[in-house]
């Protein structure tokens, strides 16, 4: 008699197909003390917020740790290439002592960063599997961000005026862990103690 004939407890499942993750990078654990307690500026959290199933579109997230500061850049794809030239976009945008870390989780889209840790000098953690709130920050803003755009919409056919405009209202926000500044006040002052 075979095992695959022999009676189970329980339903057998097949197994789940997911995207994949990689097991390589510097672990969270090892980010500098001074990360988690928002004592200094430019250090950033990554993540892409996807679209409905069935579509491919999605928007690269980046939020500054300190300020709360959250940037969107529409990518085609969750694809390594994809999440690099958004990685590169945002890099370009700001003056490079704005970025000190990266912080991401292990999808698959990130195992870009050997080739950018390298070429920008910029150390990137990675969070715990299945521990999302080790990169609050980025995943409150994607909530914010959903309030826009929710999950069912194919965000590959967003206009860039729209994302930009949701991120404007989501930047000019009052926050009172701010001391009921906006996040755009706030990540503007530290660019300016910079120079």
């Amino acid at each position: 008699m075979t095992l695959q004939v022999l009676r189970q407890k329980g339903k057998r499942q097949a197994p789940r197909k997911t995207r994949g993750r990689f097991n390589v990078g510097t672990s969270i654990q090892q980010r500098p003390k001074e990360v988690k307690t928002r004592e200094t500026f430019g250090h950033w959290e990554l993540d892409t917020v996807v679209s409905a199933r069935g579509t491919k579109g999605c928007i690269a997230t980046f939020a500054e740790r300190k300020t709360r500061f959250y940037v969107g850049i529409q990518i085609p794809n969750r694809s390594a290439q994809s999440m690099k030239w958004a990685i590169e976009q945002l890099i370009s945008r700001y003056p490079r002592p704005c970025f000190q870390t990266f912080t991401m989780d292990r999808g698959k889209e990130f195992s870009c960063y050997t080739e950018l840790k390298t070429q920008y000098e910029i150390p990137f953690y990675f969070a715990d599997p299945y521990a999302p709130w080790q990169r609050g920050t980025n995943e409150n803003s994607n909530g914010l961000l959903r309030e826009f755009f929710p999950k069912r919409m194919d965000l590959g056919q967003l206009t860039p005026s729209k994302i930009e405009k949701a991120l404007s209202l989501i930047n000019n926000r009052p926050r009172k862990c701010l001391n009921r500044n906006t996040i755009q006040d706030v990540f503007e002052y530290e660019m300016v103690q910079l120079i």
